[in-house]
């Protein structure tokens, strides 16, 4: 999306007739390049086309502006800075991660500035987050200062960092009052608060068995297209059978509410000469299953 001309939308007749509540967002990379013909040529640019195309996604009558978050790349990676800077710059659509590896983050400082950018967006933070997807780093997270703790696996060490992180957004004691609490007594939340962001945590779900973990745990889920039961059927009764199992799994579990489910499609739009150029040799990469997404 970015780099790509902005043009105000019309979007079909279903959103009166279609009985079930969908939204329609985009999911931005965030890349750069300084290579030859690149209009977003590094991260200065990112930013300020990040947070133009959220305002553009709104105009449009779109629900929804989603960043990509990947370390040790030309990409978004310090996502809080920029949703609060797209929250600042809109006023309706959902602000959302696709998705946050936790095992980059300090699970309190992250809640910290997740609830202070779902304040400055007055409640519209949807945060997208799982143990991530592979990278060019050897060890990130070890490099940031989070290494492997023994005889745990990725998955279990993100799994714990995402348990703290919950328990700080909900409003928990975390941490024992001192000498300098003045009073307070017993355990300290982490501030501030937003209320409501503990019911926006969604979960990058690549497969049956996160799927239904997900659902137990009361999270909403994001359907990947990393998936790892590739069946060789195409992607859609793929992600259909998970989302299934998911709803499955939340109903069973008790938990309130509706549970909600993201899928995504890739989109190359190509709109003149300039973007033909650039992007037409990738739209051929990007295909699952035999049908082109």
């Amino acid at each position: 999306m970015h780099g790509m001309p902005r043009r105000r939308a019309e979007f079909p007749s279903w959103r009166e007739v279609d009985t079930v509540d969908r939204k329609i967002g985009f999911l931005s990379f965030g890349w750069f390049s300084n290579a030859h013909g690149s209009r977003v040529r590094n991260g200065a640019d990112v930013v300020r086309d990040t947070i133009d195309a959220a305002v553009a996604a709104e105009q449009a009558g779109m629900d929804g502006a989603w960043i990509r978050v990947h370390h040790f790349e030309q990409t978004i990676s310090s996502p809080f800075p920029m949703l609060a800077a797209m929250g600042q710059a809109t006023e309706r659509v959902e602000l959302g991660t696709g998705v946050i590896n936790m095992r980059y983050e300090n699970p309190l400082y992250m809640a910290e500035a997740a609830a202070t950018a779902d304040l400055v967006s007055q409640g519209r933070l949807q945060l997208g987050v799982s143990r991530g997807s592979p990278e060019p780093a050897a060890d990130g997270p070890g490099t940031f200062g989070y290494p492997l703790p023994e005889g745990m696996s990725p998955a279990e060490d993100a799994a714990q960092r995402i348990v703290r992180f919950r328990e700080a957004i909900s409003g928990a004691g975390i941490a024992e009052s001192g000498r300098g609490a003045h009073g307070l007594g017993g355990r300290l939340a982490i501030q501030p608060q937003s209320p409501g962001l503990s019911d926006r945590i969604w979960y990058g779900a690549g497969g049956n068995d996160s799927a239904r973990r997900v659902g137990e745990l009361g999270m909403h889920l994001m359907s990947s297209t990393l998936v790892l039961e590739a069946t060789g059927e195409p992607l859609g009764v793929v992600q259909s059978r998970q989302i299934e199992i998911f709803r499955d799994a939340w109903r069973d579990a008790g938990h309130a509410g509706e549970p909600r489910v993201s899928v995504s499609r890739s989109i190359m739009p190509l709109v003149d000469d300039e973007t033909r150029a650039m992007f037409a040799g990738m739209v051929e990469k990007d295909k699952f299953g035999g049908n082109k997404d």
